[in-house]
């Protein structure tokens, strides 16, 4: 059986939770790979939609074994809220597991966020302010705590004895006020003392778990959060994440071998969005965006924030593809785009009076870039109750078979609604390796 990795081929928000939760049947483990309670997976099932921000998608099967992995930052305040929530709607959380490694996100790092955010004034980057960036900043620094440090909270009180002081006088530059009780040692010691308590069951060797699953030959599925253009390294910096969303970040953040991954699916939607500040060339600020935002419930999870809308954008995506190694693509929201009279679709850039078709390597050039279009009649048809290629309306078929040949890649699931059910298997999901 193979070792998936689900990333997404946009700016996050293309639906990796339907993704994941439709696949979900043929797995044993789904393991979440990187970033915090910033993401945000929406699944809807029958009459229930269940927001997870941190328990990967997985835990609303019983047969599977979800697991946090040590790439990513985790709030134990937020997690233990998602666990409370779940129960209470009767999901077992009991197979959770967290990886002993994954760093903390504590409420000094959530304060920093927010003064920093505060201090950019017109220039904000857009965080969530959930403490993500500072939590990933002391874990580079060898600053940070993990969460295996949850269990031995006399050794974690002395080292924040420590690490607090720095903190308070970097809050105090960036002019923040109110934040006393997150720099207090004493009040976060016995955050942490209670957190372990709670969460011990749940905290492990998470590589092992992985490891010992892919022996088994078990189907392993990794879910990433935000998407290929907000990774640190690659997206459109300095309006990112602070982890790596893309394929590569399975390995480092999941306990997966790059050999013994076998397929990449990439998601993206039939039209793009992003949340907070930086470039979007293909932005639409006109009727047909408020209409796309309404008609697809373009609200982000975690935040609440709506989403800025655009149309589909190929210089991007063939750069997403290419990064991520994708072997096969679902594509979501098709149902979205019915009504619409014409479709647009980038197929390049222009810039300083040149056309581009590669993703710009300076910030500044993706500034200046105009899109420049290719138009696709749309479809008056409603296709909510389509389930198969060939009956998609032909002007939908149109637009998929486009968007596949830019990608570079099949489009073997496509979504025409929110419901699990709500989805056209296109093709047999091709694999990268030989069976093992």
């Amino acid at each position: 059986m193979p070792a998936s990795v689900i990333v997404g081929l946009q700016w996050g928000d293309e639906g990796k939770g339907k993704t994941t939760d439709f696949l979900a049947e043929q797995v044993s483990t789904v393991v979440r790979y990187q970033g915090g309670d910033n993401a945000g997976h929406t699944i809807v099932i029958g009459d229930d939609t269940f927001k997870l921000h941190l328990v990967p998608s997985g835990v609303l099967y019983g047969h599977i074994t979800p697991i946090i992995g040590p790439g990513v930052v985790v709030n134990p305040a937020t997690l233990i809220r998602e666990f409370d929530g779940l129960i209470s709607r009767g999901i077992d959380i009991s197979k959770v597991r967290v990886s002993h490694a994954a760093h903390l996100i504590l409420p000094h790092h959530v304060a920093l966020d927010k003064a920093r955010e505060s201090a950019l004034a017109g220039d904000k980057v857009g965080t969530t302010q959930r403490g993500i960036g500072p939590a990933y900043e002391d874990r580079a620094a060898r600053l940070g705590l993990r969460v295996e440090d949850l269990l031995d909270p006399a050794s974690t009180a002395a080292r924040l004895a420590r690490v607090l002081p720095e903190k308070r006088a970097l809050l105090d530059a960036l002019g923040a006020t109110d934040y006393a009780e997150a720099v207090d040692a004493d009040a976060v010691a016995a955050l942490i003392a209670a957190w372990g308590e709670r969460l011990r069951p749940h905290i492990a060797d998470t590589n092992d778990l992985v490891q010992r699953a892919y022996a088994r030959k078990e189907h392993l599925l990794f879910e990433g959060a935000q998407g290929a253009m907000l990774d640190l390294d690659h997206g459109s910096y300095p309006f990112v994440t602070s982890s790596h969303p893309i394929a590569g970040g399975a390995t480092t953040g999941g306990g997966i071998a790059p050999l013994q991954i076998d397929e990449v699916m990439g998601v993206m939607k039939a039209y793009a969005t992003r949340v907070g500040s930086g470039p979007f060339v293909t932005e639409l600020t006109d009727a047909i965006g408020e209409r796309i935002a309404v008609t697809g419930h373009e609200v982000g999870t975690t935040t609440g924030r709506r989403r800025r809308v655009g149309w589909n954008d190929a210089v991007p995506l063939r750069y997403a593809v290419e990064l991520n190694g994708v072997s096969s693509i679902m594509l979501n929201k098709l149902d979205v785009l019915s009504g619409i009279p014409e479709i647009l679709l980038c197929v390049a850039y222009e810039i300083d009076g040149k056309r581009v078709d590669r993703w710009p390597t300076s910030s500044a050039e993706l500034a200046r870039a105009k899109a420049i279009y290719e138009k696709f009649s749309g479809w008056d048809q409603e296709i909510t109750n389509v389930r198969a290629m060939a009956d998609l309306p032909e002007n939908a078929r149109r637009y998929v078979t486009a968007l596949e040949e830019i990608a570079g890649a099949p489009i073997v699931l496509l979504s025409v609604g929110p419901e699990r059910t709500q989805t056209i298997e296109r093709a047999w999901r091709p694999l990268r390796h030989a069976k093992r």
